[in-house]
């Protein structure tokens, strides 16, 4: 028999969070433009900047109890 010894520092492999497409129709170019900009302007991406905006509107919508909580994945 053959023993497989794993050293304590060894990561163990996180499960694979999976991940969706969103695709938008109707956004003014005005407001492309102002979120490219506002992207840049602190050296991130727009999908980056995105995401944080609406985790930080979910938040909001928990506290008022208008969402249910989210998982805390991580």
């Amino acid at each position: 028999m053959v023993e497989v010894l794993r050293s304590p520092a060894m990561p163990t492999k996180k499960p694979v969070q999976s991940e969706g497409t969103l695709n938008l129709r109707g956004i003014p170019r005005d407001t492309i433009y102002r979120l490219k900009m506002a992207a840049a302007a602190e050296h991130r991406t727009v999908k980056d900047l995105i995401l944080e905006l609406v985790e930080a509107k979910f938040q909001d919508l928990e506290k008022k109890g208008l969402l249910p909580k989210g998982r805390k994945d991580g």
